[in-house]
């Protein structure tokens, strides 16, 4: 096992040879991946005086209705504080409600509202558009291999969170 997962099914050592170079450029690459990525969303949320703590946030919310403020906290790796500020202007905006639990009143159970599903499906269409094209340019195996090295990339809890919500098919 590495980083706790199990190793790849398709074996990376013949790609030991990497340069620093170009694993620069790789570094490079996903930088700018990134930015391209996170673009359409940014001017989207910009309008609305949002960041991309708030999209997070309603991703999440969205992809796992009824989660938890922790689990949230849990998700994103952020603080109390920071996530706080940010559902607070959520809340009040109308996009989310956060609810009592029901077997545990300390419990806040977070849900998006009509227009905060809205704004959910805006942002994820746009994220979507950009990785379907992608994806259709570079190709099944390419895919495959893309997603492989995320996995790879992730730390071990990370990797965990991103399987469970993987397996929940929320």
């Amino acid at each position: 096992m590495t980083n706790g997962r199990p190793p790849s099914t398709v074996r990376g050592d013949s790609l030991l040879f990497l340069t620093d170079e170009q694993l620069r450029q790789g570094s490079e690459a996903m930088f700018f991946a990134y930015r391209g990525f996170t673009a359409d969303p940014d001017r989207i949320l910009g309008d609305m005086a949002y960041g991309r703590a708030h999209h997070r946030a309603i991703h999440f919310i969205g992809r796992a209705p009824g989660t938890t403020v922790n689990n949230l906290l849990n998700i994103l790796g952020v603080t109390k504080q920071s996530l706080n500020r940010v559902l607070r202007t959520l809340i009040a905006d109308g996009l989310v409600q956060s609810k009592v639990g029901r077997n545990d009143k300390r419990e806040r159970h977070l849900h998006l509202t009509q227009e905060g599903r809205a704004l959910e499906q805006k942002l994820s269409d746009a994220q979507r558009a950009r990785l379907r094209a992608a994806f259709r340019d570079a190709g099944p195996e390419a895919v495959a291999g893309f997603r492989t090295v995320l996995e790879a990339m992730m730390d071990p809890e990370m990797h965990a969170s991103y399987t469970k919500l993987k397996e929940s098919g929320a």
